[in-house]
């Protein structure tokens, strides 16, 4: 049962991220369609996690409340409502309402998704069910550039209505799991998990990994396109470095297992920094889209540690998983809405230097963030070995 859900969940998280990241190599068409400036190509990118972060609460209280599968399926149905309405939009203001739309459906279902993951899976192998769950993310990411390419030159109205399509099959198969969310405790000591250490780090590494991410995905195909390149070679790009993000996925979440989150969350914290300072560099594009690539790695390799730690974090807190994973998604997406919104703006006005260099000064501070829980985390890490 838990290998069906394994893979179950694993599909949702891969639609719901190649959703988002469908818009990467559409960005330049809208921009010029609809003449939107810099800030403006921001806001649409940040609407997502505009979304997510109006679903994130509600969303985790339906997974700790209602149970994880109700949650899930919550989620499914905007996101097919909202893949219909992107479908149809012939607007700017209609763009940015789809999604947010599409970000408040993914808060539900990854709230649903991971509780009902993280609920019958042993803390001491966490890591590992969330890094192939990432990976499988990582793959939506990789295919959503597809989706975009193949939107630019098929038509939204055909891709994005076969997408919602797709929700309403997720569903029938969601329907047919059982779900034993319902055991989970009541969400009573909130305020213990912020407390806790080690739920907020991970909060906070979640929050950085998604701003450097939403500070990515605007400057770098804008980037690339202003250099002459297609929308076709802007999503290779990023297929090229999500196909590595993924492979990489099981053998950080094993890694995390074995040596702890905190740890795992240091280096990848540790590469994010040079790999910010290069790209504010505004190098050619042989060297640039490289550079994409290594910051595809290193701004995803800090995904499934923060992941473990909020998850384990809210164990030790007694929070349900649901409202953890509810908060989660608000994290991911205060970073994903100001990352992109504060570059789009900031490049706007000053160029891409500085935005990549306050991306690297975030790295840097979550570095910090993390000093004070390496004692939480060794103690935890013996207690999970067998």
């Amino acid at each position: 049962m838990r290998r069906r859900l394994l893979i179950l969940m694993s599909v949702l998280v891969l639609v719901d991220a190649m959703l988002y990241s469908a818009l990467t190599p559409l960005l330049p068409r809208f921009a010029h369609q609809f003449h939107l400036s810099k800030a403006a190509a921001g806001a649409l990118v940040a609407s997502y996690a505009a979304g997510a972060l109006i679903g994130g609460l509600p969303g985790g209280r339906a997974a700790a409340r209602l149970g994880p599968r109700r949650a899930v399926l919550v989620g499914l149905t905007l996101m097919a409502l909202s893949s219909i309405g992107f479908a149809l939009a012939g607007g700017f203001g209609t763009l940015l309402i789809t999604r947010v739309i599409q970000g408040a459906g993914s808060a539900f279902t990854w709230a649903g998704a991971f509780s009902w993951l993280m609920s019958t899976t042993p803390q001491g192998q966490r890591g590992a069910v969330i890094g192939r769950a990432m990976s499988a993310a990582v793959v939506g990411e990789l295919l959503g550039p597809v989706i975009g390419v193949a939107a630019g030159a098929l038509g939204r109205l055909t891709v994005f209505t076969g997408l919602s399509g797709l929700a309403v099959i997720l569903a029938v198969l969601t329907i047919q799991i059982d779900s034993d969310s319902l055991a989970e405790p009541v969400e009573v000591t909130l305020k213990g998990a912020l407390r806790a250490r080690r739920f907020t780090s991970g909060l906070g590494v979640l929050a950085v990994a998604s701003m450097l991410v939403g500070v990515l995905s605007v400057l770098a195909p804008l980037h690339l396109a202003g250099a002459g390149w297609s929308t076709t070679a802007i999503g290779a790009t990023w297929i090229v470095g999500a196909a590595f993000e993924a492979s990489a996925g099981p053998f950080i979440g094993r890694l995390t297992d074995a040596r702890g989150a905190t740890a795992i969350a240091r280096l990848a914290l540790m590469a994010s920094v040079p790999v910010s300072l290069a790209l504010a560099t505004g190098a050619s594009p042989a060297i640039y889209a490289p550079l994409v690539v290594l910051a595809a790695l290193a701004f995803g390799g800090l995904f499934t540690p923060a992941f473990s730690l909020v998850s384990d974090g809210a164990e030790s807190a007694g929070l349900a998983q649901g409202m953890a994973f509810g908060l989660l998604n608000a994290a991911w997406a205060v970073g994903a809405m100001v990352g992109p919104a504060a570059a789009g703006s900031i490049a706007g006005s000053t160029g891409d230097a500085v935005p990549f260099v306050l991306a690297a000064a975030g790295s840097l501070a979550a570095l910090l963030l993390l000093s004070g829980s390496a004692a939480s985390e060794t103690t935890s890490t013996s207690h999970a070995s067998p």
